[in-house]
């Protein structure tokens, strides 16, 4: 495929815009679109922000950020909060690997996932809510927070072993590779600092390093939790690692900034 088949690819999969490829889609190129999923996040920030920059001309802030938060779980279909809500039930309601497996494979909605669910939209809500009150740190964080969260996830890739057992995966053709090739790795570092270099109007060069560490240690904290729970991940793993590194970067602007 061509590196533009690969960012629709990557659109389609991250998405619900209505994209179509013409040509056939193999596991191999649904893993190598993986490397735009951080530029993915980018164009999500982008249409966040458009949407609430539009809002807030004409409702109050509150309204317009709660209304761009659910018109973003409508252009994702959800996807990354579907996996954090599985992952919760899954590591709350069993003890064996195979019991949190098949839990988090469950289409119903536990008491966990409803839980951390309802409080993960509410921080996201308040935390959003709180960098208002400087306009440009918001809109700038929001498309920080779509990018750079999704590179971390991504960045999960090949860390642990796969351990899904469900051959009909969406994610097992991106998370099979043992590794995240030379090129992927590459293309991730240039969207991290792209994304840096945009928001050093906002933020000082210490507290883009600071916002690095924070990731850095995020992703730690998410290997390790994955790896002790299911001695690996699944895809519901990596949508969780990038709710977690969203809802991190959103404290840490509120934390430097407000």
């Amino acid at each position: 495929m061509t590196q533009w088949s690969l960012f629709k690819l990557a659109v389609i999969f991250l998405t619900r815009v209505p994209i179509k490829l013409t040509a056939s889609v193999t596991d191999a190129d649904i893993n190598q679109s993986s490397r735009y999923f951080a530029c993915v996040g980018v164009c999500i920030g982008l249409v966040m922000v458009l949407l609430l920059w539009a809002l807030s001309l004409v409702l109050p802030m509150s309204v317009a950020i709660l209304f761009t938060i659910g018109a973003s779980l409508l252009l994702t279909g959800a996807f990354h909060e579907d996996g954090f809500a599985d992952v919760w039930d899954g590591f709350g309601g069993g003890w064996s690997q195979q019991q949190k497996l098949d839990i988090m494979k469950d289409s119903r909605l536990g008491t966990y996932g409803s839980v951390a669910l309802l409080i993960l939209m509410l921080s996201k809500f308040h935390l959003m809510l709180a960098l208002s009150s400087n306009l440009s740190a918001l809109l700038w964080g929001v498309v920080l927070a779509q990018s750079l969260s999704r590179l971390n996830a991504t960045s999960l890739i090949g860390k642990l072993p796969y351990v899904q057992l469900d051959t009909q995966s969406k994610v097992k053709p991106v998370a099979k590779s043992l590794q995240l090739s030379c090129r992927t790795a590459l293309y991730l570092t240039g969207i991290a600092v792209l994304a840096a270099a945009c928001v050093y109007s906002v933020l000082t060069l210490w507290q883009v390093i600071a916002l690095i560490v924070t990731l850095w240690l995020t992703r730690l904290v998410c290997q390790y939790w994955f790896k002790t729970q299911l001695g690996g991940y699944t895809g519901d793993c990596l949508g969780a690692a990038q709710q977690i590194s969203e809802l991190m970067i959103y404290i840490f602007l509120v934390v430097s900034l407000i």
